[in-house]
């Protein structure tokens, strides 16, 4: 009997998402599964980024340019994440993946880089089998809807707010 994939989705203004997205993709790993993990706005090299050398059957592909989240995004900002959107449809057609992962592409959806229908159709189309996993602040209500998991992640108190910046390893 072949397995189910469900849709998650990881939201909320807390910090966490984007780990939940990798933790779940290191349990899969582990379980012997095959993980494509894509992320959207962001071009930026994290520590994350390096997860690809240490996790066989782990890809991870960046579909953002430079941070604009502070900033209206450009034309190159929107075509980076169509590109990205197209390259999400090639990896879930191929059936070749068990998790794919949109990282941030709830974000891409806030700032109008495409649609959510854009996005919803693409993960009505996968293999049943396939689990995947959108993250980002700002889910729109028809991914929250048509989700199977749906996780908010809220923030309660950060370090931020006292002017404790990113730190390798923990939140870069």
């Amino acid at each position: 009997m072949k397995s189910k994939g469900y849709l998650h989705v990881y939201t909320g203004n807390g910090k966490g998402k984007t780990t939940a997205a990798l933790g779940l993709s290191v349990r899969a790993v582990c379980a012997g599964k095959r993980v494509f993990f894509g992320q959207f706005v962001k071009g930026m090299k994290y520590s994350e980024t390096k997860a690809v050398d240490y996790l066989p059957n782990f890809e991870m592909e960046q579909f953002g340019l430079d941070c604009f989240i502070e900033k209206d995004p450009t034309q190159a900002d929107i075509d980076a994440a169509v590109n990205g959107l197209k390259r999400i449809r090639e990896v879930i057609d191929s059936g070749d993946y068990d998790l794919v992962v949109l990282d941030e592409v709830n974000i891409a959806i806030y700032f109008q880089l495409f649609s959510v229908e854009d996005v919803i159709e693409i993960v009505e189309k996968r293999p049943e089998r396939m689990e995947v996993v959108c993250t980002g602040r700002y889910a729109p209500q028809a991914l929250i809807e048509l989700a199977d998991l749906v996780t908010e992640m809220k923030e309660v108190k950060h370090y931020y707010q006292q002017g404790i910046m990113a730190r390798k390893g923990i939140e870069s």
